[in-house]
């Protein structure tokens, strides 16, 4: 009889096949034997040290060898017979499973993000700063007064707790016009999107309009859903309505409080002259307010939307606001579209856990949103002046664009740069960073003619996620690449 925690071999006297195979249980283990058992056999079929069609031990042989009783052996041999591991047949004997074996070592889980030293991603917040105690606590508030009904299907908007509180805080903070039963909750602002994107190919919709330059992920989701996204020029007024007005598009998708990744504010003019638009074209407008209320030098415009709630879908999250990882969103959605995108929610089920959602309605509820912003804005409004300091010093010829908002920055590089050079020399000294040409730059921005650049050539700068002392080392590694040119 072996010790306890004695290894002993697994296939003893005339049933020894193969290799010798050795085998401890841990009786002080928390884990029960039989499972212990099925893990060792089953690793030893996927190594091949235990063959196809191979005999293994008869379960009184095995029971006695190991000390335990039978049942145990039993147990685990049936689990394995069940998963294809084992065969047995009655009057033979049981062997291994005609499956051929699995030489793969254990690897551990990996990632597809990118690793830098120092990474400036325009899209990420401080991750640092997400307040964990306070969404704690709403996570508790939200698993103590859930009610049974809302951890079963739910409504394909979203729970109505959160429909609410979104009809409050985007009424009072972003101007919007929002109503709970025209209101649906998403998996994160783009996971809306697309689902906007197929209704409005199911009916019939064929070419979209997006900005130019503008965030890639708006054109990759339409031409995933089968839209051709068309470009349409922005300058320092914005999105050229009366470019718009030529595409034949019927649908439009602007950032018009803080545009990615010009930075530019629509004017006036503009947000006029775009809301004519939709409404002598019967068109559709795709307000995509992803950071409207990180601005540090006077109050966000409001929303497009509470202009015209019936020609404009309001898309937001609390991706800038809080964190990318909460992945909720929202859409304010025109009557006449409600339907089909609450259809095209409910297909999929895929909206958020409804547990996160009620605890982001007792966020919003206590008021805890609003207070993470007030101090986010005064970080941020710092990490930005210290990257227009150190640019300035490190890429001299280059210059900021855009207002003092959101996470990000864009420098517009000095005539001749080679905006692929900086980027590549930047990546292998461990400096992560954003070309304008990844968001359909390239062409003259208009913006920038005073300024003598001709705008072919640029950087996203992300500071929301790097501290300041990041960002000036970071900008000394950039200075020592630049400037690079093409020529």
């Amino acid at each position: 009889m072996p010790r306890k925690g004695e290894p002993v071999d697994l296939l003893p006297g005339a049933d020894k096949i193969g290799p010798e195979l050795l085998l401890g249980l841990d009786r002080s283990s928390s884990r029960p034997l039989h499972e212990q058992l099925e893990t060792a056999l089953r690793d030893y079929v996927r190594s091949g040290r235990l063959a196809p069609h191979a005999k293994v031990p008869s379960s009184r042989a095995l029971a006695t060898s190991l000390g335990v009783s039978r049942g145990v052996v039993l147990e685990a041999y049936s689990q394995l017979i069940a998963e294809g591991y084992l065969v047995s047949r009655q009057g033979a004997p049981t062997r291994v499973g005609s499956t051929p074996s699995i030489e793969r070592p254990p690897v551990p889980a990996g990632t597809l993000e990118p690793e830098y030293s120092h990474g400036f991603d325009p899209g990420v917040p401080d991750l640092a700063a997400f307040p964990r105690e306070q969404w704690a606590r709403s996570l508790r508030a939200a698993l103590r007064g859930a009610p049974f009904a809302a951890l079963g299907h739910g409504d394909p908007r979203g729970t109505p707790e959160l429909r609410n509180e979104l009809m409050s805080y985007l009424g009072r903070v972003r101007g919007a016009a929002p109503e709970p039963e025209h209101t649906l909750v998403s998996a994160g602002a783009m996971q809306g999107f697309a689902a906007l994107c197929r209704v409005l190919r199911q009916r019939g919709i064929e070419r979209i309009g997006v900005e130019q330059p503008g965030w890639n992920r708006h054109r990759v989701i339409a031409e995933g859903a089968g839209l051709e996204p068309v470009g349409i020029p922005v300058d320092e007024h914005g999105l050229a309505v009366d470019r718009l007005a030529n595409s034949g598009c019927e649908v439009a998708v602007v950032t018009p409080a803080h545009q990615f990744p010009t930075g530019v504010v629509m004017s006036s003019e503009r947000r006029s002259a775009l809301l004519e638009w939709a409404e002598d074209e019967d068109a559709l407008i795709v307000e995509d307010d992803y950071d409207s209320e990180l601005r540090y030098d006077r109050m966000p415009v409001g929303a497009l939307q509470g202009l015209a709630p019936e020609r404009v879908l309001h898309v937001g999250s609390a991706s800038k606001r809080l964190a990318p990882g909460i992945r909720i969103g929202w859409m304010l959605s025109p009557s006449w579209l409600s339907g089909a995108l609450t259809y095209e929610q409910g297909l999929g089920e895929s909206g958020p856990p409804a547990l996160d959602q009620l605890a982001l309605a007792d966020f919003l509820a206590r008021g805890e949103l609003d207070r993470h912003l007030r101090r986010m804005r005064l970080r941020y409004r710092e990490r930005r002046r210290v990257l227009v300091e150190e640019i300035a010093r490190a890429l001299p010829g280059s210059r900021v664009s855009g207002a003092a908002a959101g996470l990000f920055a864009l420098v517009l590089l000095a005539p001749g740069d080679d905006e692929h050079a900086v980027l590549r020399a930047a990546a292998a000294r461990g400096v992560g960073l954003e070309g304008l040409s990844a968001h359909g730059g390239g062409g003259e921005l208009p913006s920038n003619r005073a300024g003598g650049n001709d705008g072919t050539a640029g950087l996203v700068l992300g500071y929301g996620n790097v501290s300041e002392a990041e960002i000036e080392r970071g900008a000394r590694v950039l200075g020592r690449v630049y400037p690079l040119t093409s020529i």
